[in-house]
C-alpha cells in the first residue's frame, strides 16, 4: 500500500520537474485591443500573434516588426510605418491603411479582406498568397512595383497583376 501511493508521488514529481520548464517557457500573447496606440513606436519588435484588433494605430511606426500571425482586425492604421514588417498570417481585414507604408513589407497568407488601401506605398511588398479580392488586388496593381529585399518576391507577381 504505501509502495503505491510512494510510487504515485515519485511519479508526480518527475511529471511535475519535466513539464515545469515547458510552462515557464509559455507566454501569453501581447493584447493591444481596443486601445490607444497613435503614434507610438514598435519598431524591430517581436510582436507575434499579437492582438491588436479595433485598435488606434494612427502614425504607428512597425518598421521591421514580427507581426507573424498577429491580429490586426478593424483598426484604423492611417499613415502607419509598416516597412519591411513581417506580417505573414496575420489578419488585417477592415482595417484603414490610408497613406500607410508597407513598402518591403511581407504579407504572406495575410488576410486583407475590406481594407482601405488609399494612397498606400506598397513598393516591393509581398502579398503571395495573401487574402484579397478582386477590387482591392486591381486597386493595388495600379500602383504595385518593386522587389521584396527578404523574399525576392516582385510586388506585381505576388499579386498577380496583369
Amino acid at each position: 500500500m504505501y509502495w503505491r501511493q510512494g510510487l504515485a508521488l515519485l511519479l508526480g514529481v518527475i511529471i511535475w520537474c519535466v513539464t515545469f520548464p515547458a510552462l515557464a517557457d509559455w507566454s501569453h500573447p501581447l493584447s493591444f485591443s481596443n486601445a490607444e496606440l497613435g503614434r507610438q513606436d514598435f519598431s524591430g519588435q517581436s510582436l507575434q500573434a499579437a492582438e491588436f484588433s479595433n485598435a488606434n494605430l494612427e502614425m504607428t511606426n512597425f518598421t521591421g516588426a514580427d507581426l507573424r500571425g498577429a491580429v490586426l482586425s478593424a483598426s484604423v492604421m492611417t499613415k502607419a510605418n509598416l516597412h519591411g514588417a513581417n506580417l505573414t498570417n496575420a489578419m488585417i481585414n477592415e482595417v484603414k491603411l490610408n497613406g500607410a507604408d508597407l513598402s518591403d513589407a511581407i504579407l504572406l497568407e495575410a488576410l486583407l479582406l475590406r481594407s482601405v488601401f488609399t494612397d498606400v506605398n506598397i513598393t516591393g511588398a509581398d502579398f503571395t498568397d495573401a487574402i484579397l479580392d478582386r477590387a482591392q488586388i486591381k486597386e493595388l496593381c495600379a500602383e504595385a512595383s518593386g522587389i521584396n529585399s527578404q523574399t525576392g518576391v516582385e510586388t506585381r507577381e505576388s499579386l498577380g497583376c496583369r
